[in-house]
């Protein structure tokens, strides 16, 4: 098959890409491959099948135009400022022009260590690449901006943790790889130049009618602002808890990127935590909109030289086009009204709103179920969501305020999943997948891939986790 990469990010700017190539794995063996995404993006899946296009997915087959490159960048983890994180297990293959036109970044993660690997072996094991394929194919699903699993690969090398485990890489798909901590890092080394043909690059790529405003970069900021604030609402309304947003973590572009220690919250409770290296909590589910913010002023302060030399009037700039993230409640604000059923924006339904989640966290109600139950409510059966509570009294006179509103059953439908990738159903599938056995891998990424459409046999998808499940923890797989 010939394709052809591109390499803009390092011809813009080389300050920020280091070349590199990725290491040969001994015995690399296709464990999952995302055939609809190969197809948008126009590679062959059956090439990609191939000895031939294996090699391209562990990134010792470079195609024509590819310059293999670990992208610099910084970032404040946990609220502590790195200057030099980088891709320290992962290469940016190069970008790739699919089928649709779209300029996509070609990605691998766990392909060796690079001079960014800060003593990490840079590798990976084939639970961690299985949960951010199994993961990022959900959120796609679920209509969520992602970066996308093209394939995940076993490589055949044993890697290190708290015990051996089996290697794996995955390839992965963006819109780019730019982040808040891209800029963090032009914006360290002081060259005002490297700052501005960065931010022209991320215009170009993904904010182009920013290039036309008074203030380019100025509209940049507010674009981000904007994509952001509408990611963090969708999050939030599907219980989706990503686990680490650092500044390194949070893209130009608005998709998803990085699905280390993530979950989906199942008992309702703003204070909910999965992540093993989180102890205060400071990126809990509850959270999340107020460290997107925190992260945006991040990039806002990278972006002031650029706005002009009088810094007092740049900042009373961006603080006026921070004013943007107010897109944030409004877009859950309406996302709720969509969940309950509810047209109109009225004080009725907001009062509905803001009352049922501490009905929802005292009964510790299953989030995703009770909204996909609720739409039974709508036509008259109100059982199953009644069922939730742990005084159904105290529902019922919330469900007679609602239904006297005549919701919409059938909207309803169209936006509460019934499947998600619930947590013990994701470590059944990486505990399988980890000895050997893909079947109920397969089978989860079937009912996660259709989310809304309920089907015969799923029911254990549709499922909370048993109460023997005990206390959940995620991690990062470094």
């Amino acid at each position: 098959m010939s394709f052809t990469l591109q390499d803009r990010f390092s011809r813009e700017l080389p300050e920020m890409a280091v070349s590199w190539q990725a290491e040969v794995p001994p015995q690399p063996q296709l464990l999952v491959l995302n055939e609809a995404l190969a197809a948008e993006v126009g590679l062959d899946a059956a090439w990609l099948r191939s000895s031939e296009g294996l090699r391209f997915l562990v990134g010792n087959l470079v195609p024509e135009g590819s310059a293999p490159v670990a992208q610099a960048y910084a970032g404040h983890q946990f609220g502590g400022y790195v200057p030099r994180l980088g891709d320290g297990r992962a290469l940016l293959l190069g970008e790739l022009v699919g089928a649709d036109g779209r300029l996509r970044d070609i990605h691998l993660k766990g392909s060796g260590r690079t001079p960014f690997a800060r003593g990490g072996d840079g590798l990976a094991a084939v639970g961690p690449m299985l949960r951010e394929y199994i993961i990022s194919e959900a959120m796609h699903a679920l209509g969520i901006p992602t970066t996308r699993s093209l394939a995940v690969v076993a490589t055949g090398r044993s890697v290190t943790r708290e015990t051996m485990l089996p290697g794996a890489l995955l390839v992965r798909v963006a819109s780019s790889h730019l982040r808040v901590g891209s800029f963090q890092y032009a914006s360290a080394t002081g060259d005002l130049g490297l700052l501005r043909r960065l931010a022209d690059h991320a215009i170009a790529r993904h904010h182009p009618e920013a290039a036309d405003a008074e203030q380019p970069y100025l509209a940049l900021f507010e674009a981000v602002v904007g994509v952001q604030a509408a990611l963090i609402a969708r999050w939030m309304l599907v219980g989706f808890i990503h686990g680490v947003m650092n500044t390194d973590n949070m893209t130009i572009s608005g998709e998803t990127i990085d699905y280390g220690p993530c979950a989906f919250m199942e008992a309702y409770d703003p204070d909910t935590v999965f992540s093993s290296i989180d102890a205060w909590g400071r990126y809990a589910y509850g959270n999340q909109p107020t460290i997107a913010a925190w992260n945006l002023a991040r990039f806002a302060e990278t972006l002031l030289p650029l706005l002009g030399e009088d810094v007092n009037a740049s900042v009373g700039l961006v603080e006026q086009a921070f004013d943007g993230f107010h897109q944030y409640h409004s877009g859950w604000q309406s996302g709720m009204r969509a969940k309950l059923g509810l047209a109109s924006d009225t004080e009725d339904t907001a009062a509905l709103i803001e009352e049922l989640l501490p009905l929802l966290q005292e009964s510790h109600v299953d989030y995703t179920s009770f909204f996909r139950h609720l739409s039974n409510a709508a036509r008259g059966d109100s059982a199953s969501a009644r069922g939730h509570f742990v005084d159904p009294a105290q529902f019922d006179d919330w469900a007679l305020r609602w239904r006297a509103l005549s919701p919409d059953a059938e909207w309803m439908d169209r936006v509460n999943p019934i499947y998600i990738p619930r947590n013990h159903l994701v470590e059944e599938a990486l505990t399988a997948a980890t000895a050997g056995e893909l079947d109920p891998l397969n089978r989860l990424l079937d009912a996660v891939s259709r989310p809304y459409v309920e089907r015969p046999g799923l029911d254990r998808y549709a499922s909370p986790a048993p109460t023997d499940f005990g206390v959940y923890r995620t991690f990062c797989g470094t």
